[in-house]
């Protein structure tokens, strides 16, 4: 039921080639022309896809300072307020048509993630052909109802999750007929300790809601990602960012241009490299029995010599009798003189 899901012409999820987002989140640094670059950087990079998150500082949270606002948490942001941090990180709902129009021109698919029913109904109005939704998202169940009625795909992280939590997320959607959905394992730090990550949850999820499954890392480097996809993961999600040294809220676990290229061609490399169950030879490992041990004559032999371990031995190549004949040889007669050299063969034993 639910091992497929269908993004504009991309097909995901059974043997079809990994989803792969570059998520530019804050990284344009409020700069337009950064953002445009990093489209195309995420083009040249390979990604399959640009996400953006569409909020405002004011649909997200509430500008307090009072302690439930402050950020303590030991994250990489503490010291400042929810709403700080998001007048700093957030993408000017202007640009977005203008950065959607460009990611599709450059054959990139543009989405986002939405954080309240306003930034919806505007990623509605420009016709967006799926969602995310943030792992700090998941446990607000209307909201994802109200997402899921758009009938677009639906791509949820579980970064705080619990499993009845993700229970819930998915019967919201499917309670209004959405069945488009892809559950992504996501470890909520900012960097993640590799150790945090427990990829073998993929499989499960998969096997568990009988979802498309897939991964928004947010480690450093790309080898959790590409562990993914062996694992069966068929999305990955990476910030994406032009210089880490630019700085940002987000740029401390953003894969720059060459490295996020690099984990693609990984990526690639290892879906062809899962191939099939197969114990076929191929014809060149069909030549490279040849190179396997055999029998052979290894010392020059009469006819009615005995055949011992030191005139028939298991070497290389492998073109005599196969070694488990052993046995059946040492102790019988030559038929005829044999020479050095000679591949050991059945017509030798009299």
């Amino acid at each position: 039921m639910g091992d497929l899901i269908k993004i504009q012409d991309k097909i995901i999820g059974e043997n079809n080639s990994t989803f792969i987002i570059a998520e530019m989140s804050a990284n344009h640094l409020q700069n337009f022309d950064r953002a445009v670059e990093i489209i195309k950087k995420a083009k040249w990079a390979g990604a399959d896809a640009i996400k953006l998150q569409t909020y405002t500082p004011d649909t997200i949270t509430l500008d307090c300072d009072n302690e439930y606002f402050q950020i303590k948490q030991g994250t990489i942001w503490d010291g400042t307020t929810l709403h700080k941090l998001y007048e700093e990180a957030y993408t000017p709902w202007e640009w977005q048509p203008k950065l959607k129009q460009i990611a599709e021109d450059e054959g990139l698919i543009w989405f986002s993630s939405p954080f309240d029913k306003t930034a919806v109904e505007f990623l509605e109005d420009m016709d967006v052909p799926a969602y995310k939704i943030a792992s700090f998202e998941i446990t607000d169940i209307p909201f994802i109802e109200y997402i899921a009625s758009k009938g677009k795909p639906v791509i949820m992280s579980t970064g705080i999750a619990t499993l009845s939590d993700i229970e819930e997320a998915i019967n919201a959607c499917r309670k209004v007929g959405n069945n488009q959905i892809a559950l992504l394992k996501c470890t909520s730090a900012y960097p993640a300790p590799v150790e945090e990550a427990n990829l073998t949850t993929i499989p499960n999820i998969a096997e568990t809601f009988d979802v498309v499954t897939g991964l928004s890392d947010h480690t450093l480097g790309s080898a959790v990602s590409v562990a993914a996809v062996a694992l069966g993961a068929k999305i990955i999600e990476k910030h994406f960012t032009l210089s880490r040294e630019d700085g940002g809220p987000d740029s401390a676990f953003s894969m720059e241009p060459h490295e996020f290229k690099q984990m693609v061609v990984d990526i690639r490399n290892v879906e062809r490299a899962l191939g099939k169950i197969s114990y076929d030879l191929t014809e060149k490992q069909q030549n490279s029995r040849q190179h396997s041990r055999s029998l052979f004559v290894v010392k020059d032999v009469k006819e009615g010599e005995e055949f011992t371990e030191e005139n028939v031995k298991s070497i290389r190549p492998g073109f005599g009798m196969k070694t488990k004949y052993i046995k059946d040889v040492i102790g019988k007669k030559a038929s005829c003189n044999i020479s050095k050299g000679t591949p050991m063969d059945w017509k030798f034993i009299r």
